[in-house]
């Protein structure tokens, strides 16, 4: 099972949605990095469910541990391990669904492939597998503000049919933290939270869109051929529960202008090369040009909906069922900090890479905690 993501910021999270506990494990952290559970718990916080009426009511403090990996509260370059228990499993919710495959969920193809699943809850395909990413995350996040001043910011941009309308390039994560939804535009989200109660009250879910902006990632990031700063980004945040699409800069929309249209011409600002432009979303022949990164995610709709579904049992039986449990009826508001902290291992895997190790060596030790 694909447990482990990454080359030199390698992490390999653990648990189940409804088992004891989950986590994850981190090598590759340099040595020396300031790291306590403060650092990490923050974001946790952010993602974890229960946190507004518009998402799962499962009632987790989701409460970090650092268990290995640190001492006097800095890292020891050694494996970095953080665990989360489980508190408010209900596993007995699921008792009626486990002998059938629901629509839209991981119960066939798991099925298909390993000849048993975890029915409760969905096991490892839960999104609850996404508190060790968005922990990780969390570290990646804090070494890119310390060596390099990189910011990750993303926001839901779209719910169904409503689309936040914004100045991308001064959206601020306060402004996305300032509604229970994350869209800096606060018309938009009033909207998209009246239409999501709405669509929980009857039964029903919806997806939509994350919009996320690197400001301040260094050139260079990224390597030639098969591991693109395009293609792993996409395998990060492609391989989080529900999502269907990614684009980078105009993305299909570039498909409507010529290449006279398309290219981003070069200058000399600020006594280095930049782009006069940036429809190319920060990324060019996979490698970063310095210009803010943009990316865009589509999700689908949670497949757990209340309306009645035809699906089939393991015995080959014809069944009608109504999908139970604790759900969000739109994954976007706890999506963003899974989104972030995708980007951010990417970028700080990536990084390790162009950077030697002698110049991370003298650089660490001079590193002091930072705020969020």
């Amino acid at each position: 099972m694909g447990d482990t993501f990454g080359s030199l910021f390698r992490i390999s999270t653990f648990g189940e949605s409804h088992g004891g506990g989950v986590g994850v494990v981190v090598e590759g952290c340099p040595a020396g990095v300031p790291l306590v559970e403060s650092d990490i718990q923050p974001e946790l916080d952010r993602r974890r469910p229960g946190q507004s009426a518009i998402t799962s009511q499962r009632k987790e403090p989701d409460t970090c541990r650092i268990l290995s990996g640190t001492f006097e509260g800095r890292t020891l370059g050694s494996a970095i391990a953080i665990l989360v228990m489980n508190e408010d499993a209900r596993p007995e919710a699921y008792e009626e669904m486990k002998d059938l495959y629901r629509p839209s969920h991981a119960d066939y193809t798991y099925e298909a492939k390993y000849g048993i699943r975890n029915w409760q809850g969905g096991g490892r395909a839960s999104a609850r597998e996404t508190i060790g990413r968005v922990a990780a995350g969390a570290i990646a996040r804090k070494l890119l503000r310390a060596y390099f001043r990189t910011e990750t910011v993303a926001w839901v941009s779209q719910i169904h049919q409503i689309v936040a309308v914004v100045n991308e390039e001064e959206v601020t994560a306060q402004a996305v933290e300032a509604n229970i939804v994350r869209c800096p535009d606060p018309l938009a989200a009033r909207r998209m939270i009246e239409h999501i109660e709405e669509v929980r009250k009857a039964g029903d879910s919806v997806g939509g869109i994350i919009v996320v902006r690197v400001r301040g990632c260094p050139p260079g990031l990224g390597e030639p051929v098969f591991d693109k700063l395009t293609a792993d980004l996409a395998k990060g945040v492609m391989s989080l529960p529900a999502a269907r699409g990614v684009e980078f800069g105009l993305g299909f929309e570039s498909v409507l202008l010529t290449g006279s249209e398309h290219n981003d011409p070069f200058e000399l600002r600020d006594g280095r090369v930049r782009t006069k432009s940036n429809r190319s979303g920060g990324i060019q022949g996979g490698i970063s040009n310095g210009e803010n990164i943009r990316l865009r995610i589509a999700f689908k709709p949670t497949a757990t909906i209340a309306h009645p579904q035809e699906t089939v049992s393991r015995d080959g039986q014809s069944v009608t069922f109504r999908g139970r449990g604790r759900h969000d009826p739109c994954v976007l508001p706890r999506a963003v900090p899974m989104v972030e902290a995708m980007v951010n291992l990417v970028l700080i895997d990536h990084a390790l890479r162009a950077i030697p190790k002698r110049d991370l060596d003298q650089l660490t030790p001079h590193l002091q905690p930072l705020p969020r």
